[in-house]
């Protein structure tokens, strides 16, 4: 166990990422042990391997526990005008999520002022399954989706989320809710989700490939 740590403790100091010679090298481990090691951590989504990158990544697990630790209100923060400029464009509720362990954890929200609307519900976790903002972090999430009880009914809607960049929902969570919901993606990792829902006889399924491009517009405007 202590091992297995400092390897996390010398990809951290590394920058978040380095190469299987220069962390054993570092750890003082022979190149096997410090490659079973970094496997382990691997299947634990504590490290992460991209494709065609020769190099280990801190993985999911350990950058969630970092963001809990203090980085959710900066993140709040800077997201807050992406949020606001979704609710002034669409004028539904909408939402901003981020993971939390193998949650979905509602980081902020602005309600929509419709008389029928969908109740902004910040603070609130639902399973990685249960919604179409946690769907979307499996499609976006290899290591993710390989530790998660996906039911074999979603494993080609996620296969689609990830080829067309957003998740819906027409009322299969809730009766009478629809969300669309895109990712915010950094250096090639999807830190966050932006969602907007709405009662579903108004976000009818033929508005959800517009509603998510000019969602995606708006973030392209923010990056």
């Amino acid at each position: 166990m202590s091992r297995a740590l400092h390897l996390l403790e010398i990809l951290a100091r590394s920058g978040g990422s380095a190469r299987l010679k220069e962390i054993s090298e570092i750890a003082a481990l022979t190149v096997p042990t410090t490659h079973n090691l970094l496997n382990t951590l691997v299947s634990l989504g504590y490290v992460r391997r991209r494709q065609g990158d020769a190099r280990y990544h801190l993985g999911d697990r350990i950058l969630n526990i970092a963001r809990v630790a203090g980085n959710d209100a900066r993140l709040r923060e800077r997201l807050r005008p992406v949020l606001k400029r979704m609710y002034e464009t669409t004028g539904e509720t909408v939402f901003l999520a981020v993971p939390s362990g193998d949650e979905i954890y509602f980081l902020d929200a602005i309600e929509s002022r419709k008389l029928l609307h969908v109740a902004a519900q910040p603070g609130e976790r639902v399973t990685m399954t249960g919604s179409a903002i946690g769907q979307l972090f499996l499609a976006h999430n290899s290591s993710l989706r390989a530790r998660t009880d996906v039911p074999p009914d979603i494993q080609h809607e996620l296969d689609r989320i990830a080829c067309d960049g957003y998740a819906t929902d027409h009322e299969q969570v809730f009766d009478g809710i629809a969300a669309v919901a895109v990712p915010w993606i950094e250096d090639g990792e999807m830190l966050a989700g932006f969602g907007v829902a709405a009662p579903g006889n108004r976000l009818t399924p033929d508005r959800f490939a517009g509603l998510a491009a000019e969602m995606h517009q708006i973030i392209a405007a923010h990056l």
